[in-house]
């Protein structure tokens, strides 16, 4: 595990502070690593079905299937993504 440099300070009130100081007491840990225990799997809980996902066998030969199929060519689609958009650089150099 790496060193711990970075900080990340937090402003609570006094009712959140006694409730995390129970809760890490009662885990037998100092607040601060019960809060960053706590966040870190959060974190991790709310992420893992962006990165994740679990198919049983039936779903999974479905899925798999979709992803074997020859792109279709869509009306107005490759004029679309070659449209600039409002975040897109104008190509004069010049400011909007």
């Amino acid at each position: 595990m790496t060193p711990k440099a970075e900080r990340l300070h937090l402003r609570i009130n006094a009712e959140q502070k006694a409730l995390l100081e129970a809760a890490s007491a009662a885990a037998g840990d100092s607040v601060s690593t019960f809060v960053l225990t706590a966040a870190t799997e959060a974190a991790a809980d709310l992420l893992a079905d962006r990165r994740v996902f679990l198919l049983d066998e039936p779903a999974w030969q479905v899925f798999d299937q979709a992803l074997n199929r020859p792109a279709k060519d869509i009306a107005g689609l490759r004029e679309l993504m070659r449209t600039p958009t409002v975040l897109d650089a104008p190509e004069t150099g010049q400011d909007r």
